[in-house]
């Protein structure tokens, strides 16, 4: 399926980019903040494609017969925003990368994604005119695990939506929130165990068998104008992952000024800097007295979806 949209007439360059948009039909998090964020706010006319991957049987078809042979015509670029693509190209390919834990860590994850991980990612990531890794972090992961050119790499860190500010309304109570699918990196049980009181968890059942501890309150998957209440409600965001490529929880829990407890040494750190609190993620006590200890920062935004389309749109112009 696919749908086009000019570019508003502003001067931009007059190139035509398409865009999958698969992943707006498959989740809330992740890959479609990423999707509709940029889509929101790119100066380029685009050509939305699609695969009504929408159950586990579909999933597997788009991945062994729709993306090998995603071959769009009569445009200039084509931007996979996951490493599922194309083997080979007829024109500029851009893909971003999030994280490689599904190479990094392929236990994680069922037997199809591994199985399929394993033989497609290394081949869509060398047809790819140009990858877009969302942070310093996942570009170390491309070029250690993958073997990819550092010249082939653009670091597009991921943006906050308007809605994350300090100002608005608060949830109540005393809480503390965790955000992500429930899988097994997001190292919930850990999180659980170290929590004393109430721990909200934002975020769609995912896979892994992961089960949500009887001291959780499970909100599942809310909209932004929520996350935002409960991210200025709470005592602090616990984003104590395993494994992560960028963390977006961490960057929306700054611009709403809520304290951060994060995972030491990961790309969370990278992203928070001196305005976060950092824990060992295997360590219940020190994720515990990492809650204890968190502070307030003052508010900050690390980008807006503005700045990345307008990132993005550069690389389209120097493939194109």
């Amino acid at each position: 399926m696919a749908t086009e949209r000019q570019a508003p007439s502003r001067g931009v360059p007059a190139i035509l980019v398409a865009i999958d948009t698969t992943p707006l039909a498959q989740t809330r998090a992740g890959t479609a903040r990423y999707l509709r964020g940029l889509l929101a706010h790119l100066d380029v006319s685009v050509r939305e494609l699609s695969y009504p991957a929408t159950s586990r049987l579909r999933r597997v078809a788009a991945d062994a017969l729709w993306y090998p042979r995603l071959r769009p015509e009569g445009v200039d670029v084509l931007h996979c925003p996951t490493f599922r693509g194309p083997f080979t190209s007829s024109v500029p390919l851009v893909v971003t990368v999030h994280d490689l834990a599904v190479i990094r860590h392929p236990d994680w994850f069922n037997r199809w994604s591994r199985t399929y991980s394993r033989f497609a990612v290394p081949r869509v990531v060398r047809a790819a005119t140009t990858i877009i890794a969302v942070s310093e972090f996942t570009k170390r992961e491309l070029v250690e695990l993958l073997g990819v050119p550092e010249a082939k790499i653009r670091v597009v860190p991921n943006g906050v939506d308007q809605v994350f500010t300090p100002g608005g309304e608060r949830a109540e109570g005393d809480y503390v929130l965790a955000v992500g699918t429930l899988e097994p990196r997001k190292n919930l049980a850990r999180i659980a165990a170290a929590v004393t009181g109430e721990l909200r968890v934002v975020g769609a059942q995912g896979w892994g068998g992961v089960e949500v501890p009887p001291n959780v309150v499970w909100l599942g998957e809310v909209g932004d104008a929520e996350l935002a209440r409960q991210y200025r409600g709470a005592r602090c965001l616990a984003y104590v992952s395993l494994y992560e490529g960028f963390g977006l929880p961490v960057a929306e829990a700054l611009a709403c000024g809520c304290p951060v407890v994060t995972t030491r040494g990961s790309a969370m750190e990278q992203l928070a800097g001196a305005d976060g609190t950092y824990v060992e993620a295997t360590d219940v006590e020190s994720i515990r007295d990492g809650i204890a200890h968190a502070f307030r920062p003052q508010p900050r935004r690390v980008a807006s979806w503005d700045d990345v389309a307008a990132a993005t749109s550069a690389v389209y112009e120097e493939v194109a």
